[in-house]
């Protein structure tokens, strides 16, 4: 199959709003995929290069040559030259990785090229996520999504799945099986606003999870190998050591589980995120290490627990892992039960709650209403400093904004860090209309404008960062609206925020 006709699918599916038409659109391109083509080819589709790394980013995608009249290009010949890229290393592999990248992009029509750099720099924004996905390779391949959900589930693989289901029917998605010491995609909660909702998603009774402000980890064990996965399946065994040997000295032979792995200081409560994650990033041996709480039990000396309910996999997991590995759970029956456990999670220092249905079994990544999870909401009224212009399909529009907190003492700002979360294409071009009228400063890639623009801003949390001036930021940023009915001066102060900051 010639590399444009993906190019034009991604490029349509992109224009689609609804789900049908985009399941329709790839499934028809799915169906056109030699054997040979299939894998790497749905990955294109998903917007993903089968390798994690090629060393090709925006440095080596600048001054690219001019796009070719005519497509020539295969499936097979750019999946080929992905491999040739990231298999380039030694001296001078900067120079022949770009001499590579610009022939596959001299042979590349316009629209081939504009794939090929979401591709390259992970930015294909087309809609065509792993549920939409899934559901088009069911129906390309005639089966039903059920099964290509449960093989991605044991393979945590979608473009190998895809290339089975295309190759093999039914018949090959039930060769695919849970093998402890390959990780399989985790299962996901989707979010409520609060416990009320949850609970009417998930019904009574429920159980109540802590939700714990960690690493996500899957632990496989197999004799004395033990392998630590991350929720997108990175290997972190050699930098967790300390997990390592705790489930080595558990009672079981061979286990795969399902938990977090967490930072505490010396009272036993949490640390922030940014400190487990730097743990986790990095050998450990820090003092105080990490610890690993679980909540769930995949596999356990032969007996695969994946479609037990939840209350089975939850009973077999108490009885293999001690209590002071465990996470933090009761059942609930009533809101006023789940409210207090929630209030309670909080005081402890933790994210929430995660509620679960007790008798849905362990499903693939998708977040279905199973597993609901409930943290606070943290908003606020901040001001836009400078705005930074977007790039891939953002290019030519003001995207990033730079947030402030009003600085009651000065009068001035201070900046908490940078978002283009929540913004939707008509409010990027509406914006970018109202910051070039503030602006006082074009930068070649930062606009700095009038401190008059506010926007309420909702997060996660604030952590501490070295990197600006107060000392802290704001977690997972989004946009919720542009606030034209305030001004600057009635935006959130930093005071505020390190309030914020300073709550358990």
């Amino acid at each position: 199959m010639l590399f444009a006709e993906v190019a034009a699918t991604s490029a349509a599916v992109a224009a689609t709003s609804g789900r049908k038409a985009k399941i329709e659109l790839l499934a028809a391109t799915l169906r056109g995929f030699s054997p040979e083509e299939a894998e790497p080819g749905a990955a294109f589709l998903a917007g993903e290069l089968r390798q994690r790394s090629t060393g090709v980013g925006w440095a080596s995608l600048q001054d690219l040559p001019p796009a070719a009249e005519v497509a020539s290009l295969t499936v097979g010949q750019v999946a080929a030259t992905v491999d040739r890229l990231a298999a380039i290393s030694g001296t001078g592999s900067q120079a022949r990785r770009k001499e590579e990248a610009h022939r596959l992009f001299a042979a590349a029509t316009e629209p081939e090229q504009r794939l090929l750099r979401g591709l390259f720099t992970g930015e294909v924004r087309q809609g065509a996520l792993a549920g939409i996905l899934t559901d088009a390779v069911g129906q390309a391949a005639e089966v039903p999504s059920a099964l290509v959900r449960r093989a991605l589930l044991l393979s945590g693989d979608l473009a190998i799945v895809a290339a089975a289901a295309l190759r093999g029917g039914a018949q090959a998605l039930d060769e695919f099986s849970l093998s402890v010491g390959r990780p399989l995609a985790p299962m996901l909660a989707q979010a409520a606003s609060s416990v009320d909702e949850a609970l009417a998603i998930t019904g009574v009774p429920a159980m109540a999870d802590v939700k714990l402000d960690g690493v996500r980890i899957q632990v496989h064990r197999s004799g004395d190998q033990v392998a630590i996965f991350s929720r997108s399946l990175d290997d972190l065994t050699s930098r967790l050591p300390e997990i390592v040997a705790a489930v080595r000295s558990l009672p079981a032979r061979d286990l795969v589980l399902d938990g977090e792995a967490l930072a505490l200081d010396e009272a036993g409560r949490p640390h922030p995120f940014q400190i487990t994650a730097s743990r986790a990033a990095t050998r450990s041996g820090a003092p105080g290490g990490l610890v690993a709480s679980f909540f769930d039990l995949l596999h356990a000396d032969g007996e695969d627990f994946l479609d037990e309910p939840g209350h089975r996999r939850w009973a077999a997991l108490a009885g293999i892992v001690p209590p002071d590995q465990l996470i933090g759970r009761q059942t609930v029956t009533s809101i006023e039960e789940a409210n207090a456990a929630f209030d309670a999670a909080i005081a402890a220092g933790h994210e929430g709650l995660v509620i679960k249905a007790v008798d849905a079994p362990y499903d693939v990544g998708r977040r279905g209403g199973a597993w609901v999870k409930v943290k606070p909401r943290h908003t606020l009224d901040l001001v836009v400093l400078a705005v930074e212009w977007g790039h891939g399909r953002r290019q030519g529009l003001l995207s990033n904004l730079h947030l402030g907190a009003r600085d009651p003492r000065t009068g001035g700002f201070v900046m908490l860090g940078k978002t283009f979360k929540g913004l939707t294409d008509e409010t990027l071009r509406w914006q970018t209309k109202r910051f070039l009228e503030l602006a006082v400063d074009h930068g070649d890639w930062v606009v700095t404008v009038r401190p008059e623009q506010v926007v309420e801003v909702a997060f996660d949390g604030v952590q501490s960062s070295p990197r600006y001036p107060g000392g802290v930021a704001l977690r997972f940023a989004r946009v919720i609206r542009h606030r034209d009915d305030k001004r600057a001066e009635d935006a959130d102060t930093i005071d505020e925020v390190l309030r914020i900051h300073a709550r358990p």
